[in-house]
């Protein structure tokens, strides 16, 4: 269906996410988180047809579905040479448009990051605030995880050590429960320098 926006936002979708599976794992096989994947390792060709399709999506429908927000949402980092580099400022208004079209709790919980990136950890954990009332979120371990690494960011260690080893017990995945441990220790190192 070619001249399906959605079909074109899916495909760009999922061609730009699987251009990035090398870079989601180091080699232990530890998780790495997406702004600290090193851009080198995805697959710029894939890449590159996720663009193409996210271009055909764009020029077939206004105002877009939630796949092509998604793949716009995805293109903000595929686009970016680093981290530093991401259109926060666009990637905030998608996810306000794709709340509208497709509103969750998931949606906020990324739109609060990216919230984070453009106006400092506050904002983040002040979008995140009415989060916690969805009975959906109650046992999602992402949700604490994102509250301690913004704690984290405020310097409000214990707290984000609290966090993280929550989202730590609620995970079944272990590789990604320990590296939810770690940062909870992470947390204990950064109280400990600063205890005089």
């Amino acid at each position: 269906m070619p001249d399906e926006a959605e079909v074109q936002g899916l495909v760009a979708l999922m061609e730009i996410q699987a251009s990035r599976s090398r870079a989601r794992v180091d080699g232990a096989g530890k998780p790495v988180l997406l702004l600290d994947q090193d851009r080198s390792r995805w697959n710029h060709i894939l890449v590159r047809r996720g663009l193409e399709a996210l271009a055909r999506a764009e020029s077939l429908a206004s105002p877009l579905g939630p796949y092509a927000l998604q793949a716009a949402i995805a293109a903000c980092h595929a686009r970016a040479r680093s981290a530093d580099e991401t259109d926060w400022t666009r990637m905030v208004a998608l996810y306000h448009a794709l709340a509208v079209v497709s509103p969750s709790p998931i949606v906020e919980l990324n739109r609060a990051v990216a919230l984070s990136m453009m106006y400092g950890p506050a904002a983040g954990l002040e979008a995140l605030a009415s989060l916690a009332e969805w009975p959906a979120m109650a046992n999602y371990y992402l949700l604490p995880s994102v509250r301690g690494n913004l704690l984290f960011k405020l310097g409000r260690f214990a707290e984000g050590r609290a966090e993280f080893e929550r989202a730590a017990v609620l995970t079944e995945n272990v590789p990604e429960r320990e590296m939810l441990e770690q940062r909870a220790v992470s947390c204990d190192r950064s109280l400990a320098s600063e205890s005089p």
